[in-house]
């Protein structure tokens, strides 16, 4: 037998014996909640209509999510010492886990059967808050919750 084909046969049993559940370590975690932080840079003037809109329209949003079992909590976080080019508030939407596509679609029906809209209404009237604030950035992460 030449010593390549003896190489690769030992290679293949010692790889083999990592493949062994066994040997498999166990994580340190386990996956946790999914969270959506949205940066926030308000318009000068709009500050306090924005507050408006998010205590009205998206708190709802919100609570009926919860309603559902999709949301686990939601807050408005202001930055206390924004500088400039900096997003003033963040909001920030904790979810019990990522939704699948017909969850979504499920969620957007009764999210429209509540706020009295349909998708084409909907996006127009986030075009029109661009008036009262600029959406600076998404994040979605998830908790990894240590064992």
């Amino acid at each position: 037998m030449r010593a390549t084909t003896r190489f690769w046969i030992a290679a293949s049993v010692a790889l083999l014996g990592f493949a062994d559940p066994t040997c498999a370590q166990e994580s340190s975690y386990v996956p946790g909640t999914v969270w959506v932080l949205s940066s926030i840079k308000t318009e000068p003037g709009q500050s306090e209509n924005y507050l408006d809109f998010l205590d009205k329209t998206w708190k709802k949003i919100n609570e009926m999510a919860k309603k559902e079992g999709y949301v686990v909590s939601y807050h408005v976080l202001q930055q206390t010492n924004a500088r400039e080019n900096e997003p003033d508030l963040m909001l920030v939407v904790e979810y019990k886990d990522f939704l699948t596509n017909s969850q979504r679609l499920e969620f957007q029906k009764k999210l429209e059967a509540l706020l009295s809209t349909d998708s084409h209404r909907a996006d127009t009237q986030a075009g029109e808050r661009k008036t009262m604030r600029k959406v600076a950035g998404d994040m979605e992460l998830q908790e990894l919750n240590l064992k």
